[in-house]
């Protein structure tokens, strides 16, 4: 998009690219979302940037009416394969946090320089920015929905001390820490009052256009895995739990189905964590995992195209292909079926310190399981060496090449595994007959095939024969 069409969705207040681009007002010292409320800026008043925190960077601070912070990603970063994308991925995963600059660039193969400046002419920002605006809206979110002393929430939300914690709240949201929590929206009060690491975060989970939720709920409960998952409820009020393992702790979730809205919407959610420091790290591998950032009005365009799928686009608009909270723990479930993964859970998962219902293990890690034979072991065993990456910054052609090479691997289970674990939009099955028409968006199209029954292809059912 030109500056001229995004001013353009600006000036109509255009909800479809919320999170696409952000725009500043060099009158205000603000910046916001494209369907902001508030009274449209002249155009020469308005700077255009790609992220949050490029305008943060250029001394903006987010706009209180329309929250820009809380907004879905950019489909971009998932759909790119190449070094920016692959970086924004992971320092959503919180990578920069854990591991500094010099750990995310080893992670890319790239030096801290390369990867500094290639962030900066893409994004407007370098990887530190980035991660500070990502700490920002963690902070917000644990100030006004729980009761945690500030101080517990600056080191919770990843800064380095408490004064670097204060400055950067001043600077983002032109407030005190203090200030932020007292003007939390009254909707959350009696939240905030009963949030506490016992009773769990409440989180909204954001989304652009529309959100097939059912299709979503239906498949994870096709392939819970007990112990670990379950979907309890009935259709259209179900909810989805599951247990996650985090760099520093374990967690709890649980996610409610909701009607979507034509535009954009949000799911309720609320997050058990054994430390708060997992909380970012949690929150995009669940978005990852209910594919919550992508762009459906791209996908549904491109695929409405053509002739076989425009009944099926018109029938679900807004088709999401979920990939996976945890993509080493999906690897080895899509390769053992789901009665065997309940097996290893049983014989191998960790148990959680407290159990809850029917949650009481964490799927097991892959160096538990390296001693297993066959293609099992082979699989365990790449992974726990690093030799096959998985994580949200992996090439993914090369760990498709990792894949294929371990003995006795199934290209079709390569396909599943590139898809959800890699969260790849444009994987085809090996010998499958899929037009390039559908092109970059070949795991969406067969998605609603499958879905709509027409199609076998790499079916749950076939995915247990393994």
């Amino acid at each position: 998009m030109d500056e001229e069409t995004r001013y353009g969705a600006v000036r109509s207040r255009d909800a479809r690219f919320d999170g696409e681009f952000f725009f500043a007002v060099e009158t205000t010292g603000i910046y916001c979302r494209p369907s902001c409320p508030a009274v449209t800026p002249k155009r020469e008043n308005v700077r255009f940037y790609a992220t949050a925190a490029a305008a943060q960077s250029s001394g903006f601070r987010a706009c209180r009416r329309c929250r820009p912070d809380a907004v879905p990603g950019s489909a971009e970063w998932n759909v790119r394969a190449d070094v920016v994308g692959r970086a924004m991925r992971m320092i959503g995963d919180g990578v920069v946090d854990r591991e500094g600059v010099a750990g995310l660039a080893v992670r890319l193969g790239y030096s801290a320089r390369q990867v500094q400046r290639q962030l900066t002419a893409e994004v407007g920002a370098g990887p530190v920015a980035l991660a500070r605006a990502q700490r920002a809206h963690t902070a917000r979110v644990l100030l006004q929905t729980t009761e945690l002393p500030i101080t517990e929430i600056a080191f919770a939300a990843g800064f380095a001390s408490v004064r670097q914690f204060n400055d950067t709240i001043r600077a983002v949201y032109a407030s005190t820490p203090t200030e932020l929590r007292a003007a939390a929206p009254r909707r959350g009060a009696t939240a905030r009052r009963t949030a506490t690491p016992t009773a769990g975060i409440p989180l909204r989970f954001a989304y652009r256009g529309p959100y097939q939720a059912g299709e979503v709920f239906d498949l994870l409960a096709a392939e819970a895995v007990a112990g670990v998952e379950e979907v309890i409820g009935d259709a259209g009020f179900r909810t989805y739990r599951r247990t996650l393992r985090l760099p520093y702790g374990t967690g709890i979730v649980a996610v409610g189905e909701r009607l979507s809205a034509p535009v954009g919407g949000w799911l309720d959610a609320r997050l058990h964590l054994t430390d708060l420091r997992d909380l970012t790290t949690a929150v995009q591998r669940l978005r990852r995992l209910l594919d919550l950032d992508a762009d459906p009005y791209a996908v549904d365009e491109r695929l409405a195209a053509d002739e076989r799928l425009a009944p099926l686009v018109a029938a679900r608009p807004g088709l999401r292909s979920p990939g996976a909270a945890d993509p080493e723990e999906l690897a080895v479930r899509a390769l053992v079926g789901r009665d065997e993964a309940e097996r290893l859970v049983r014989a191998y998962g960790k148990l959680l310190d407290a159990p809850c219902g029917t949650l009481t293990h964490v799927f097991p890690e892959p160096a538990v399981l390296a001693e297993a034979l066959g293609t099992l072991g082979a699989l365990a065993t790449a992974l726990a060496d690093g030799s096959l990456r998985l994580d949200p910054g992996a090439d993914r052609e090369e760990a498709r090449a990792a894949l294929l090479a371990l003995p006795g691997m199934d290209p079709r289970v390569a396909a599943v595994i590139r898809t959800r674990a890699l969260g790849d939009p444009d994987v085809a099955p090996p010998d499958e007959d899929v037009p390039d028409a559908w092109r970059p968006w070949r795991s969406y199209a067969l998605h609603h095939l499958r879905v709509a029954g027409w199609t076998e292809a790499v079916t749950t059912s076939e995915l247990e024969e393994h």
